[in-house]
């Protein structure tokens, strides 16, 4: 290897996306005291484990390219993670479908009744506000 150079992150695969994400959310995670473990298959709906210092909190974690709703992830205590204009969010899954309900008709839409889920690779200023506190 002649040096480094870095990579172009819209050339990879999806799979090499996937890993890259994982590793940049881990060294994340570990400014906020959490150790992770990637999983190989999605155990529970979790892409990874997030396991705090504290040796309480545990997190189950599916990571995304965008925020994502998923009546698959309903009542499996998912957190969703993805990253947005350069910031990276972690939100609790069922917490946040509620919160949307209260201001949006999403349950309603096509996407949600047929698919069973929403995604938004542009979220709203509303949905933005919403996930301000879930940015890490």
């Amino acid at each position: 290897m002649k040096k480094f150079e870095k990579i172009s992150y819209r050339k990879l695969t999806a799979r090499q996306q996937e890993n890259y994400n994982f590793s940049k959310i881990s060294a994340l995670l570990a400014d906020y005291g959490f150790n992770t473990l990637r999983l190989t298959d999605d155990w529970k709906g979790a892409d990874f484990i997030a396991n705090h210092v504290d040796g309480e909190t545990f997190l189950k974690v599916q990571l995304k390219g965008r925020f994502t709703l998923d009546k698959k992830y309903v009542g499996k205590n998912i957190w969703v993670c993805f990253k947005y204009r350069g910031d990276w969010y972690l939100y609790p899954h069922d917490e946040v479908i509620s919160a949307l309900a209260a201001y949006s008709n999403f349950q309603n839409t096509e996407s949600w009744t047929t698919h069973g889920k929403i995604h938004n690779g542009n979220p709203s200023r509303r949905d933005l506000e919403l996930l301000k506190s879930y940015k890490l």
